[in-house]
């Protein structure tokens, strides 16, 4: 797991402020790290072991199992962002080993960066139609596993064949798709636009990509790596699915 990478947005100096200032927390399998409803004083990067992750829609209703927390992930950032209380409940799976930031420090030095980060992201995913039945909390953790990538006009985001590990939003620009043929002749098969995503094929069916995706415009875009994908994506995969009608053209899948 690489810290740096979960404060991107921060120089170095205050990533290196940002390290020094972690204290590592222990916990055993069954204990609960925060409680849904609590006040949020830390914010918490899993080291070691796994977590689930289970919320209350309402007082009124059965508490509902949201996801697992596994080396790199970070919880515990929304009561901290919005001194809101603790969104959800998260319990140790097995014997843990967290690193833990308190609210001075984060206050201090992460939440404008970081509120600038998940306020942008989310406005965007609000326009992706795909993520129209994902509720304010699932697609905040989609904003908060977001990465940048910025593309130039003619450069491969992807090519055809290579392995697949990362899949793409559209935040501003278009791309096309081609696909070369068994006598190396190349074809565009397929044009993308603002909100559009790609790379769902090679990550759903663990396969190599199957087209190149190339920018004609510069291109900004949102990626998910594999896990993420997998984790935040994963309800969606049947809507995911539909769409690989258009893939058959070129791919040999029907």
């Amino acid at each position: 797991m690489c810290i740096r990478d979960r404060f991107s947005a921060l120089d170095d100096k205050e990533q290196n402020i940002i390290i020094d200032a972690m204290e590592i927390k222990d916990f055993n399998a069954g204990d609960t790290i925060i409680k849904q409803g609590d006040d949020g004083n830390v914010l918490y990067i899993v080291d070691q072991g796994i977590l689930d992750c289970y919320r209350k829609p309402s007082k009124d209703q059965e508490e509902k199992f949201i996801k697992k927390y596994e080396p790199g992930d970070v919880f515990g950032e929304l009561a901290l962002l919005y001194n809101a209380p603790r969104a959800a409940t998260i319990k140790a799976q097995t014997k843990c080993k967290l690193l833990a930031l308190d609210r001075a420090t984060f206050s201090n030095i992460v939440k404008e960066a970081s509120i600038k980060k998940r306020e942008k992201y989310e406005n965007f995913l609000q326009k992706v139609e795909l993520l129209d039945t994902v509720d304010p909390y699932e697609r905040s953790k989609i904003a908060d596993a977001a990465q940048t990538l910025k593309i130039k006009s003619g450069d491969y985001v992807v090519r055809q064949g290579e392995k697949g590990d990362s899949f793409f939003f559209i935040e501003d620009g278009q791309a096309y798709a081609t696909k070369v043929d068994s006598s190396g002749k190349s074809q565009t098969v397929y044009e993308y636009k603002e909100g559009d995503y790609f790379g769902e094929l090679a990550l759903l069916r663990d396969m190599p990509r199957a087209a190149n995706i190339i920018a004609m415009t510069d291109l900004n875009l949102i990626v998910l790596d594999r896990r993420a994908f997998k984790r935040l994506l994963g309800p969606l995969e049947d809507i995911l699915k539909r769409n690989f009608a258009r893939y058959e053209k070129y791919t040999n899948l029907a």
